[in-house]
């Protein structure tokens, strides 16, 4: 059974982590809105607000500027921690969720499509903006697109479809569009990151409570243990890369998704792991 660990206590809903130059970056929502970078002893720093929508991702630029997602809008970071539009996706985009930059500069970002928790629900859509800031859609259909990961040569990107509880997989053309889409595994994910043997942790909910799986690719599942919170997303990362950092609070249902903004039940968990994560030297 894996050991969980309890780095960081007293946080809102923690989202989008990345490990990235030695720290564990991530987005505390709510009524804290911060992007926060943690060091692995879980030593917290405040790196600047985020914007003023009520969910945002973060991810950089192969030349290391830092990328935050609006509700329309892509942003970038100043080096005074101001946010400035990036690329205006407002007649492309609604409801962006979350984002991943391929090593080609590339930037994929997910669009929900409707209010969630205000209206019915629609199908989203996943946009790419290209090096030189042209923005367009290159996929339809997504069922509440969530956590999404390129494999380090560039060639898949693997998307979590959470309202219909699978892992769906493209691959990435020269253009940066996405071709050839297919059931990567019938399982349910939110936040998602791949290791080095190309398995993917998903966290999901099951009839049992809440979980994060190992997968590979067809639906094998690897390894499996319960968490004590309904987990946003999750990360491989630390000093080795096999630090699984886990984002969880409490979930009481959509209706109660307001309540859960105010509260500080937001925890980041760790656990370690045999395989490292993807693109490691």
């Amino acid at each position: 059974m894996n050991e969980l660990n309890t780095l960081i206590s007293d946080l809102v809903v923690p989202e989008s982590p990345r490990w990235h130059d030695d720290r564990l970056w991530f987005a505390n929502w709510g009524v804290a809105q911060e992007i926060v970078a943690a060091e692995p002893d879980g030593n917290v720093e405040v790196i600047a607000r985020g914007p003023k929508s009520a969910g945002f991702s973060l991810d950089w630029l192969p030349d290391g500027r830092l990328l935050v997602t609006g509700d329309d809008r892509l942003l970038w970071m100043e080096a005074d921690g101001s946010l400035v539009t990036h690329a205006d996706l407002s007649g492309v985009a609604s409801g962006i969720n979350e984002i991943v930059v391929d090593g080609r500069g590339n930037i994929y970002l997910n669009s929900v499509e409707f209010a969630f928790g205000q209206e019915d629900f629609r199908p989203g859509a996943i946009e790419l903006v290209t090096p030189d800031g042209a923005a367009r859609r290159v996929a339809e259909d997504i069922w509440f697109p969530n956590g999404m990961v390129v494999t380090p040569d560039n060639s898949t990107l693997v998307v979590a479809e959470s309202w219909a509880s699978r892992l769906t997989a493209f691959d990435i053309e020269p253009d940066g569009g996405l071709t050839n889409r297919r059931v990567w595994a019938n399982v349910g994910g939110d936040g998602i990151t791949m290791d080095a043997e190309g398995a993917i942790w998903a966290s999901a909910v099951v009839e049992d409570g809440p979980v994060v799986l190992r997968v590979r690719e067809g639906g094998e599942v690897l390894d499996r243990f319960e968490l004590p919170a309904a987990c946003f997303a999750c990360m491989l990362g630390g000093p080795h890369g096999t630090t699984l950092f886990l984002a969880v609070a409490r979930w009481q249902g959509v209706e109660r998704m307001g309540e859960l903004f105010g509260l500080h039940t937001g925890q980041m968990l760790t656990t370690e792991v045999a395989v490292a994560r993807a693109g490691r030297p």
